[in-house]
């Protein structure tokens, strides 16, 4: 069987054939473990390290370009917006004149609509005065003709009775008008 050789320094008893003093460290596994880590950390400096804190400070340049845009394009839309008012009350004010001058052309269009509409009574009133007047003369011409010819009818049958007696004539007078009126 193999025997154990136990340092004088350690007291311990072990169940493995390693030892591990973790209170009392052996100078030379000290320095090599040093050495060790030092080799494992320069390293992991330049092969791990370094490109993690480069691409911590990408991703962190990355955030700051992505929160400087958000700022951008809040400004921007807050700009917008403010353009946006602008133009909805630009179009209100100009709905409103739009509006106005509308209703004032209707105005105009009533008006005038009213004005010729008088003016055209007008003439028509004027144009049937003159036919009345026309009409009113033509009767009266007319019925001069016809009291004309009843005067001559009168008188052409007066000349034909060769009367001899005043009341014979008023009578024969008297009957043709009587004639007369009843056409």
């Amino acid at each position: 069987m193999q025997r154990l050789v136990v340092a004088p320094h350690f007291k311990q008893k072990t169940m493995f054939l390693i030892t591990f003093p973790p209170l009392s460290p052996d100078p030379g596994q000290f320095i090599w473990t040093t050495a060790i880590f030092l080799f494992v950390l320069i390293f992991l400096g330049r092969t791990a390290f370094k490109p993690i804190v480069n691409g911590l400070k990408k991703r962190e340049n990355d955030i700051q370009e992505a929160l400087d845009a958000a700022e951008k394009a809040k400004a921007e839309m807050a700009n917008l917006q403010a353009e946006n008012e602008k133009l909805l009350q630009e179009a209100r004010e100009e709905r409103t004149k739009i509006i106005n001058e509308a209703k004032q052309a209707g105005e105009n269009i009533v008006n005038d609509a009213r004005n010729k509409a008088k003016s055209e009574a007008n003439q028509i009133v004027e144009s049937a005065q003159r036919e009345i007047e026309n009409q009113k003369k033509s009767a009266i011409e007319e019925v001069k003709k016809e009291v004309g010819a009843m005067a001559i009818g009168i008188a052409e049958q007066v000349l034909r009775e060769n009367l001899k007696g005043k009341a014979d004539q008023e009578a024969l007078v008297n009957k043709l008008v009587q004639n007369m009126n009843q056409n």
